[in-house]
């Protein structure tokens, strides 16, 4: 009497007759003998493990705490299930050693910035193990990394220290700023001053000599005439000024002596002097 063994896809039956292993059925229908044979289904589908949080030392002496996933599958159904009794197990081991190889040989500041280099790394050392346990690692993913609370503390502090460091530059940038700014203001305020008070001083200096220029024209206009007037006047309206001039001055009890040859010149300084005071002066043009 035969039993019938039915092997599902990406399974593999391993036949044991009398406790040793005999053979391997793949997936479809087999036959085996009862009592004598056992048939265990082994799966070859690929499989996730969550590794337990593992702790590693950096190369500066920093504690830090690592989530570790992967993806697994049976390569060698026989080597998994005889060749060790937790294939399973073994594996995680050597996965966490490697894992703490590799952290041992980066800083801090390179593991937590660095997740995909430690994935490639980790592949690399691990990923076929079909010769040793008889399975294969597929994918690995570390999840979070979490450095000791000391560590966490010396970073925070670190973070805060940068801060306010650069807090203090800022301001101090903006206080320096704002002086020069405020001296730029009132170097502007200061020469558009002395540019004022120069244009005021130049405009001053202008409207005198202008007031100069007209009052010259003017007192030479006033000569002018009294050349051009001395120049036509009678011979007779000197002499006839000198006359009115000496009797104005005999009149005020002086003794005047003039000789003859200066009768006309007196009345000509006579002439002159009303002339200037009744000389109206020239209009601005």
């Amino acid at each position: 009497m035969l039993g019938i063994k039915i092997v599902q896809q990406n399974n593999v039956g391993l036949v044991t007759f009398l406790g040793k292993y005999s053979r391997q059925f793949e997936s479809g229908l087999h036959f085996y003998i009862p009592f004598f044979e056992r048939v265990r289904t082994i799966s070859l589908q690929s499989q996730p493990l969550a590794l337990p949080v593992q702790t590693g030392i950096t190369r500066d002496n920093a504690s830090i705490s690592i989530q570790v996933t992967l993806n697994y599958r049976i390569t060698n159904a026989e080597r998994y299930t005889f060749g060790n009794s937790n294939s399973i197990q073994s594996m995680a081991y050597q996965v966490s050693g490697t894992l703490r190889d590799i952290i041992g040989s980066m800083d801090l500041d390179e593991v937590l910035n660095s997740t995909d280099k430690i994935n490639n790394q980790l592949m690399q050392n691990i990923g076929d193990l079909t010769n040793t346990y008889g399975v294969m690692v597929e994918r690995v993913q570390i999840g979070d990394l979490t450095p000791s609370k000391g560590v966490s503390e010396a970073m925070e502090n670190q973070i805060t220290a940068s801060k306010n460091k650069q807090a203090t530059i800022s301001a101090a940038q903006g206080d320096a700023e704002q002086v020069r700014l405020s001296t730029e203001a009132k170097n502007a305020a200061k020469i558009a001053t002395a540019k004022a008070d120069k244009q005021q001083t130049e405009i001053h200096a202008d409207a005198q000599a202008y007031a100069t220029k007209i009052q010259a024209d003017a007192q030479g206009y006033q000569i002018d005439k009294l050349q051009t007037a001395l120049a036509s006047a009678d011979p007779k309206y000197f002499n006839a000024q000198s006359i009115e001039a000496i009797k104005q001055a005999g009149q005020q009890g002086n003794l005047i002596i003039v000789p003859n040859q200066d009768n006309a010149e007196y009345g000509q300084l006579a002439t002159f002097s009303k002339l200037l005071h009744e000389q109206p002066a020239p209009k601005k043009k």
